[in-house]
């Protein structure tokens, strides 16, 4: 499968909040990489104690056009090889926020993690959502499943 020329081009506008003008942009990792890899920001190094949670900058702000969001997810290989992760995965960055991208990363390994500036920790996805409107109605269409929740449909 090849491309799609007269595919919509989508452009994302970044801004630089780090104060090193030579910090990379979030950038993928190989050509078809569906992730943009986001790194840490840090001066110098942190620690996460088993269990910990902590917001790591990224040194990045970003504009996402109207009807897309940012979806920040961890890195599979610092999941399995650090156990570092993600506490709200996927994180949803809105379309309209413009602040700076952070991850809330823990760590669920028995020991002490390290973060250095320029680890590369999760991944930007952006995706296209619809902007419903809404409406309140006394009742909802049925379904066989009705009001059947967590694990209503495993029997």
């Amino acid at each position: 499968m090849s491309d799609s020329p007269d595919r919509e081009r989508l452009i994302l506008e970044f801004r630089r909040v780090d104060k090193d003008p030579s910090w990379p942009m979030p950038a993928r990792g190989s050509e078809w990489a569906s992730g943009l890899d986001l790194a840490a920001a840090v001066e110098g190094e942190v620690t996460l104690a088993p269990g910990e949670i902590r917001l790591i900058p990224t040194g990045w702000a970003m504009a996402l056009p109207r009807g897309y969001e940012g979806q920040v997810r961890p890195r599979s290989g610092t999941a399995l090889k650090r156990g570092l992760t993600l506490i709200n995965t996927p994180g949803t960055i809105d379309g309209d926020y413009r602040g700076e991208i952070s991850l809330a990363m823990v760590n669920l390994s028995g020991a002490p993690q390290r973060i250095a500036r320029g680890d590369r920790l999760a991944q930007l996805v952006v995706a296209r959502v619809e902007l419903p409107e809404t409406v309140e109605r006394a009742e909802l269409s049925g379904t066989a499943r009705g009001e059947g929740g967590f694990g209503s449909t495993g029997r």
